[in-house]
């Protein structure tokens, strides 16, 4: 990954800037929340930084923010649950939306929870 990462452009922004269609693709990425994937590095101008790594084919993103703000966007964020989790409505219609084949590469699981220990709804 850190091969294709480097020939591609950066892009470092924060997640509220970021195009809606990216945010949805990072929260499916993240469906557990972010805090716990944030990487640190030193800006150009010395500073030291959080950011959480998400990467499309056509660009590697640096989203800026720090543990709090990390928590504080979940935390605000009706998509994810109150214990911070991808709400499985929202992870199937954004993987539908923006057809993440690659999905499958990330977790085991079924993204659509269907698996044997999950519950189902329908009757």
């Amino acid at each position: 990954m850190s091969q294709t990462s480097q020939s591609k452009p950066r892009v470092i922004k924060d997640f509220e800037k970021l195009d809606q269609g990216i945010q949805e693709q990072i929260k499916l990425e993240y469906p557990e929340g972010f805090e716990d994937n944030l990487i640190h590095f030193t800006n150009k101008e010395g500073k030291r930084v959080s950011a959480l790594p998400f990467e499309t084919e056509e660009k590697y993103y640096l989203v800026r923010m720090t543990i709090e703000e990390a928590q504080q966007i979940i935390e605000d964020d009706d998509d994810y649950d109150e214990d911070g989790n991808l709400k499985d409505d929202i992870k199937i219609e954004y993987a539908e939306k923006h057809n993440d084949d690659d999905m499958d590469d990330e977790d085991d699981s079924d993204p659509y929870g269907d698996s044997e220990d999950d519950e189902d709804d329908e009757d």
